[in-house]
């Protein structure tokens, strides 16, 4: 039996590590002054898209001060689950998210994922972060969004209202994998993807402020090992104002 997906993703990662690596430099030095500046990364997903929020946050080797954007309507536990496709689409909402569940502020930094980025969701927090002024890292496929139009009323797709692009090169539809006998492909990419990209961007920035004199980092300790809660308690304490969730 061949597992094909595995080449595909290899593939993938090659292409990404080559073709997004100066677009990952750029999100290391922004994170990086973010981070120096002692100022916010925020992380937003929709649905499945939320999944690389989940990743970035309240894990051990992960960084601080990523505080999520969650709203009930667009995690994958809601019922009926088509409703996170009415509310991904719904014009107003992601503009209220940002405003209940969001505290931008100037020198802060938003990673958005939307594969298709053309859900008003998406976009409308992505609109509220560059008012606020905050830069804005989108994760997108943009050969599956430069073929669709917008669903928001101002015509843009995420990726035309980021500071810094990062592709997923992944296929048109995300699913990745044909199948003899059948049209429609399966498997999509888009999460072992971004989450790679994403977790290579944290990687090479906690290396950037350990170079740059930066005894302790903000990054969790496993509570597992002995100490670690110590040390989370103290760098939490240190960084609070730019963490936005509770411990």
């Amino acid at each position: 039996m061949e597992f094909k997906y595995f080449g595909i993703v290899r593939d993938l990662l090659a292409t990404v590590a080559e073709k997004e690596h100066d677009h990952m430099e750029q999100c290391v030095d922004a994170l990086f002054d973010c981070v120096r500046g002692k100022h916010s990364i925020w992380v937003f997903g929709a649905s499945h898209a939320g999944i690389l929020t989940e990743e970035l946050f309240y894990r051990a080797g992960g960084c601080m001060l990523v505080n999520p954007i969650f709203a009930p309507e667009l995690m994958l536990d809601t019922s009926p689950i088509s409703h996170t496709s009415s509310m991904e689409r719904l014009m107003g909402y992601g503009a209220r998210i940002a405003k209940d569940r969001a505290e931008f502020k100037a020198g802060d930094v938003l990673i958005v994922h939307s594969v298709s980025g053309r859900n008003p969701v998406g976009i409308e927090i992505a609109m509220a972060a560059r008012e606020a002024g905050v830069k804005v890292i989108a994760v997108t496929n943009l050969a599956y969004s430069q073929s669709v139009t917008s669903r928001h009323s101002s015509g843009k797709r995420l990726f035309e209202l980021a500071d810094i692009v990062l592709d997923n090169h992944g296929d048109v539809g995300d699913a990745a994998v044909e199948i003899d006998g059948m049209d429609q492909k399966v498997s999509p990419t888009s999460t072992v993807v971004g989450a790679a990209m994403l977790d290579a961007i944290v990687a090479a920035l906690v290396q950037k402020l350990v170079d740059a004199g930066m005894e302790h980092p903000p990054v969790f300790y496993s509570a597992n090992l002995d100490g670690g809660d110590e040390l989370n308690r103290k760098l939490f304490a240190e960084y609070a104002d730019c963490i936005h969730y509770r411990l």
